[in-house]
């Protein structure tokens, strides 16, 4: 069982950053996949970063990649998203979310935890 916290959103005008956090509570023992998502209003969540914290191996969506890094602390604790040149499409509730098995992918549906979210707005 894991509980999942973000915080770290905010807003930002276009080209700037943010560095969302989500702290991890639980059997962070185990090896999960974590990763971020995000929502905007009427649409579904779309995934944009995951790791493995087995082995610290990454994948991005296209709308994101290189722009944003996910990362985690040593002590798995802790999950980051740093989101730089930011745009106002980046504008979204921002979730973290992990699961049990492997491999990680972008997929809602492939999640059993989830956090409450932290908003990110980007202005023009």
């Amino acid at each position: 069982q894991l509980r999942l916290v973000e915080s770290g959103g905010g807003s930002v005008q276009a080209g700037g950053s943010l560095r969302l956090s989500c702290g991890v509570f639980g059997d962070t023992d185990s090896r999960y996949c974590m990763a971020w998502f995000r929502r905007t209003p009427g649409e579904g969540r779309e995934g944009i970063a995951t790791v493995y914290t087995g082995d610290g191996a990454t994948s991005y969506a296209d709308s994101v990649k290189g722009r944003f890094t996910i990362s985690q602390a040593a002590s798995k604790t802790m999950l980051y998203l740093q989101m730089d040149s930011l745009k106002p499409e980046d504008s979204a509730m921002y979730f973290c979310a992990a699961a049990h098995l492997a491999p990680c992918v972008l997929q809602p549906t492939h999640y059993a935890y989830w956090g409450r979210g932290t908003e990110v707005a980007v202005s023009s």
